[in-house]
């Protein structure tokens, strides 16, 4: 049950020889979520070998070139392929209008469709929901609306005991309320308790995407305890008035919400060009936060399963 995220861009505004411009991809259960679509991204897909066809929803921050502009050249590489699953992104509205003024010109028609999902980057809510995984907007604060995202895997159901089937003649029917954590009335009349039945569920996993945003403790409640938070540094702490100025975070702004909201791990992105060498702003953020790590172009981190303690 795979929950994994590769980093496909780290830049901010502008590419580098090493660093691409924003775009996530989440993979929760073989289900591919394209989060930010900055130039080059189509490219990374393919160097990391992820199938087009499995991506069927992109989530869009905010309409920033640097997060959209590789949408364009996605959208026309579907038609291309000739797609015919419907894509579904997620986005302010006006990216809608965007997009369609570049699909009548360059396109003229598509042999798949786009379902708009309109979102209010100023509210939190569910925008995405399946018998897996939920997703949640983040509002955050830049100087466009924008918001995050926070992707969570709904909660597992207990797994039988190896057996267990064939030792106490479990008929099907009765499975799926075990795995709830019913106990098990046998036809004797005698109950078998579920913990001699099963084992506990695995934990839920969770990822936040945080980027392009001045520092906001409002956001610590939506991303409480999550395994995995993204969160943009595009500046060293001595550049905080800078950071300011432009609605961005710096190192130890980000290695703050972390702490704050007492996450797993932190990944620190969307690093500023003039950096040739990140390692100065991870040891700055490190000193708040030691479990922060820098996003690279390619890199992957996975969320492994764990069990819960039975109550």
């Amino acid at each position: 049950m795979t929950f994994e995220l590769t980093i496909l861009g780290s830049s901010s505004a502008v590419p580098t020889s090493k660093r691409n411009l924003t775009a996530h991809v989440l993979n929760v259960h073989e289900r591919f979520f394209l989060i930010d679509c900055g130039e080059g991204t189509q490219i990374e897909i393919r160097k990391n070998k992820i199938r087009f066809g499995k991506i069927d929803h992109i989530f869009i921050s905010h309409l920033h070139g640097d997060h959209i502009f590789g949408l364009f050249g996605l959208i026309s590489t579907f038609n291309l392929l000739n797609r015919d699953k419907d894509l579904h992104i997620y986005a302010h509205s006006e990216l809608e209008k965007f997009l369609n003024r570049h699909i009548e010109y360059f396109e003229k028609s598509l042999s798949f469709k786009i379902i708009y999902h309109h979102l209010n980057p100023k509210k939190n809510e569910v925008i995405y929901e399946d018998e897996k995984v939920t997703v949640e907007t983040i509002p955050l604060k830049h100087r466009v609306p924008t918001c995050g995202f926070k992707f969570a895997e709904k909660p597992h159901l207990y797994n039988l005991k190896k057996n267990v089937v064939q030792t106490y003649q479990i008929p099907i029917s009765k499975i799926q309320s075990i795995r709830e954590g019913e106990d098990l009335m046998n036809d004797q009349g005698e109950v078998i308790p579920n913990h001699k039945l099963t084992l506990p569920p695995y934990k839920s996993r969770s990822y936040a995407y945080c980027t392009d945003t001045a520092y906001t403790e409002k956001i610590i409640p939506i991303i409480q305890e999550v395994d995995l938070l993204f969160h943009e540094a595009t500046f060293a702490k001595n550049l905080k008035e800078q950071a300011k100025q432009t609605m961005h975070s710096t190192s130890q702004q980000a290695a703050k919400i972390a702490k704050m909201a007492e996450v797993k791990r932190l990944i620190l992105g969307h690093f500023s060009a003039r950096y040739k060498d990140v390692s100065p702003i991870i040891n700055e953020a490190k000193e708040i936060f030691p479990n922060t790590y820098a996003a690279e172009d390619g890199e992957k981190y996975s969320i492994e399963l764990q069990r819960t303690e039975r109550s």
